[in-house]
């Protein structure tokens, strides 16, 4: 059976993705081992980026191998609602149509949001598609959907009666922008450019004064206490005392605490206990007064005085040039610190006193902690596993309220008579209290990461005890990346233990980040980013799907460089054009059963080979080693089996042991397809099913298995030596520029049967062999071993002298040439400042050049000594 002549990936993917969907092979049949994974839900915001498409093919990859092994795979797939990255996208759409939010009812707001949500809930479906995912799309879920609305109503009330969700007055992170409370994950804090100001704090009755250095004048209106550290010595004498706040004359206690830095600033400390968490910390062991001064707005309300109204930016400039008018200013120093901000929309993360709800983690954490630390949940690549315990050591109570419309409305109902709270999975009629029919329902929705925190075991239909959970409960594998350790794993598993009493997974793989060729993490500001969908269109996705396996290293940064795609294309070319290459030429094919007797040395070798190949996969991917699994693959069906045997058996395939020839084609063929199914599915379908062996569909064709009695080292050894021969005998014909096509003698010290001077004869492009005892005159080695030498006979190919003289002066060329790799190397700015991948970039043209002036040096040897 013909294929075309060239790799069209727009003309197969959808095809075949199609086929696969209406013939149901990603909905697992309930028979056999399981293996079961839920994937990372992706918000619904908008298009899939790479490192989207990273995730996707890794789980897939791990899918379709499970699939091929014989497992019955569930790869559940969904959404997430996004609370914040959604309402903020959609009411940026509504300010591009010249609209806001507050145009609209809360229920109409929700409406446009349920219409975005479901767009991009399908536009997402068809990207994940695209990609070639072997998710079943009939147990599709979304963090909204009803089933999962009553998990996590369940899941608030259940941890609210066991006295594990509260309500109560706490600093939180405050951005005003998205108008909502954050959890401390969701701040990213950068180093920035700041200033440390010098502030004169009065001692009262006194000529003396405290100075003081704060990053935030401006929160100086709320000062409620100045504190020291009790043990320095500088100040020991002012605890008791009373400093005077500039500009306010409010009076503040001078106070000795231990969490005081005495060496960062002046030692001495202003303490705003409602706008700053620690000094909220500080306040509480000291019971001082709390005083807000920012809004929602994050402007400065009545009790900042005369400066009510301004924004923080503009109250600081404000606040400075008054304190430096009156002559409490000492000095502003240039100082680098960390600032938070919100990791949706960038700004400055304001710490603020607000009513919120929060979950008490310690309680949770106990057994999330115990499983990793006792391996139940295992982390690949596994310095993962600390830094994940770091964090649950020190976890801290999780503020779950957020003050927006779209999301899980927080099930509560406060009696508006006797302000009791009213929790519970369905809206209550009356109060359980008093009995008052006067409820109503707490305005706020809860952070995303409490419905995701459900998603392994809330999908399989939780908190019903349905078949799904039965059977794929706990999940095999979590694929996600280590950015959301915390967000999202953590919390997991916490879930899992706490409402399932079970591990929600076994292992988490923490995948790589996509970075760009430079190093540099991809962003819009840079315009480095490298959209999944167009390389998809440009190469096709198995061509994409193979460069972002082939790079996934465990445990270091994916650099990734557009040709890298277009290198992959090619190999998928080369897969295609070597399957054209066979199927032309099985017009009389029948299946036999080889006979070893029958199998040539090139036969023994590639069927050799193949074993150790399917061996070396399949232990990669058990392992996780998507890159070694790919390179394995690569390097056996593009160098051995493409350039190697397929050349060494053209001319057998006219000959009488044809059909020998044909059964190991098509053998080595299918394993290498399914192989490589799980890398590239529409291409290895695509050609796997014109196979003369073929079944219904490679995606439940069984994965290779090793046969032993293959394995064949002796011939392995053989054929190599003669490859290393061939080698040598095209580097001779290279160095002095004789062509390929022109045939050459070699001379040989030692044996060779009919059988091996074949090979070299054909693919060497050698004319005759001449056995001889004594190494000849005018010729150049090839290749020399304990057991075999060759030469090639150059005297009536090329003038000696000038060809000597040419080659010397190339040598000196090329050592010039290496002279400036060996510098750079030798260079250790270089070393420590250049990227990682042009630093063995010029290790490897070392490499090459030191072999290059070597082969040449041998020729010149060669031709001077026996010439």
């Amino acid at each position: 059976m013909e294929i075309g002549t060239r790799y069209e990936p727009k003309d197969m993917e959808m095809k075949w993705y199609k086929k696969w969907l209406e013939n149901g092979y990603f909905t697992p049949k309930g028979s056999g081992p399981k293996y079961s994974i839920v994937i990372p839900p992706p918000n619904i915001t908008g298009r899939i980026h790479m490192g989207h498409a990273l995730n996707i093919t890794i789980q897939d990859i791990l899918s379709r191998y499970k699939r091929m092994q014989g497992f019955d795979v569930l790869w559940l797939p969904g959404e997430d609602h996004a609370g914040i990255a959604t309402q903020t996208a959609v009411e940026k759409y509504l300010n591009s149509q010249g609209k806001s939010k507050h145009d609209y009812s809360r229920e109409e707001f929700l409406e446009i949001v349920w219409d975005w949500a479901n767009k991009y809930r399908n536009e997402i479906k068809k990207q994940i598609m695209s990609i070639g995912a072997s998710v079943d799309w009939t147990r599709e879920r979304f963090t909204l959907d009803e089933g999962l609305s009553r998990a996590v109503r369940k899941v608030f009330v259940d941890l609210y009666k066991k006295g594990l969700i509260y309500k109560g007055k706490y600093i939180v992170n405050w951005c005003h922008r998205c108008g909502t409370v954050l959890s401390d994950e969701e701040v990213e804090y950068h180093e920035e450019e700041g200033a440390l100001y010098h502030i004169k704090y009065p001692i009262k009755g006194e000529e003396d004064y405290l100075i003081i250095a704060t990053t935030r004048p401006e929160t100086m209106l709320g000062d409620t206490a100045v504190a020291v550290h009790p043990s320095d010595e500088r100040y020991k004498k002012y605890i008791g005392k009373t400093a005077i706040l500039p500009l306010v004359g409010r009076e503040l206690p001078i106070i000795g605490d231990n969490y005081v830095d005495p060496s960062f600033g002046t030692g001495a400390l202003k303490v705003t206990p409602a706008h700053d968490p620690n000094d909220y910390l500080i306040g509480q062991r000291h019971g001082l007064a709390f005083v807000e001064i920012f809004d929602e707005k994050i402007v400065i309300n009545e009790n900042g005085g005369r400066f009510k109204g301004l924004k923080a930016d503009e109250a600081r400039k404000a606040v400075v040039e008054e304190l430096e008018a009156q002559g409490y200013l000492v000095k502003i120093e240039k100082l680098k610190h960390s600032v938070g901000r919100c990791y949706r929309c960038d700004t400055v993360v304001e710490p603020r006193l607000m009513d919120q709800w929060f979950v008490s983690m310690k309680p949770l954490a106990k057994r999330a902690i115990e499983s990793v630390e006792k391996s139940e949940v295992r982390f690949v690549p596994e310095r993962w596993k600390k830094v994940y315990l770091n964090w649950m050591y020190e976890i801290r109570d999780w503020c779950i309220s957020r003050q927006l419309w779209w999301g899980h409305r927080i099930p509560v109902w406060q009696c508006q008579d006797c302000g009791h709270y009213n929790v519970s999975e369905d809206e209550p009629k009356v109060c359980e209290k008093c009995g008052s029919a006067n409820l109503k329902q707490d305005e706020d929705v809860l952070d995303t990461w409490f419905s995701s925190a459900l998603w392994p075991f809330s999908t399989m239909g939780w908190p019903e005890e349905t078949e799904d959970l039965k059977r794929y409960y706990p999940t095999d594998v979590l694929v996600t990346g280590f950015d959301i350790i915390f967000f999202w794993v953590a919390r997991m598993i916490m879930s899992g233990y706490e409402f399932m009493n079970e591990k929600p997974f076994t292992e988490v793989y923490i995948h790589q980040l996509v970075r760009d060729k430079h190093g540099r993490k991809m962003s819009k500001s840079l315009g480095n980013g490298i959209d999944p969908l167009e390389v998809i269109d440009e190469y096709g996705a198995d061509p994409m799907r193979f460069t972002l396996a082939i790079l996934a290293a465990q445990g270091r940064d994916l650099k990734l460089d557009v040709r890298f795609f277009d290198t992959y294309k090619k190999f998928a070319n080369k897969i295609w054009n070597a399957t054209r290459f066979v199927l032309m030429n099985l017009e009389d094919f029948e299946k036999i059963e080889i006979e070893k007797e029958d199998l040539k040395l090139a036969d023994k070798w590639i069927l050799s080979r193949l074993q150790k190949t399917i061996k070396k996969v399949t232990e990669a991917l058990d392992d996780y080693d998507f890159n070694i699994a790919a390179g394995e693959i690569y390097n056996f069906f593009w160098d051995e089996l493409c350039d190697w045997y397929i050349e060494a058996v053209k001319n057998r395939l006219k000959l009488e042991d044809r059909k020998v020839v044909q059964n190991v084609l098509v053998y080595v063929l299918d394993m290498s397809l399914r192989l490589l199914h799980p890398f590239m599915p529409f291409l290895t379908e695509e050609l796997w099913t014109k196979l003369p062996t073929a079944g219904e569909s490679i995606v439940i064709a069984e994965w290779p298995k090793t046969k032993d009695n293959l394995i064949d080292e002796k011939s392995e050894k053989r054929f190599e030596e003669l490859m290393a021969i061939i080698r040598g005998i095209r580097n001779v014909r290279a160095e002095v520029n004789v062509p390929q096509s022109t045939k050459v003698d070699i001379y040989v010290k030692g044996k060779l049967n009919d059988e091996e001077q074949g090979y070299i004869k054909f693919l060497g492009n050698v004319s005759n062999v001449e056995f001889v005892s004594v190494r000849p005159q005018l010729c150049a080695t090839a290749y020399v071993s304990l057991d075999v030498e060759a030469y090639v006979s150059l005297g009536t190919l090329i003038d000696v002298s000038s060809e000597v003289q040419r080659l010397k002066k190339k040598v000196e060329k090329l050592r010039t040439e290496l002279e400036k790799f060996a510098k750079k190397l030798d260079d250790e700015n270089f070393l420590k400042n250049a990227p990682e991948d042009i630093v063995e970039e010029t290790k490897e043209k070392q490499r090459t050049f030191l072999e290059q002036i070597s082969r040449i040096e041998q020729i010149i040897h060669d031709l001077e000594v026996h010439g």
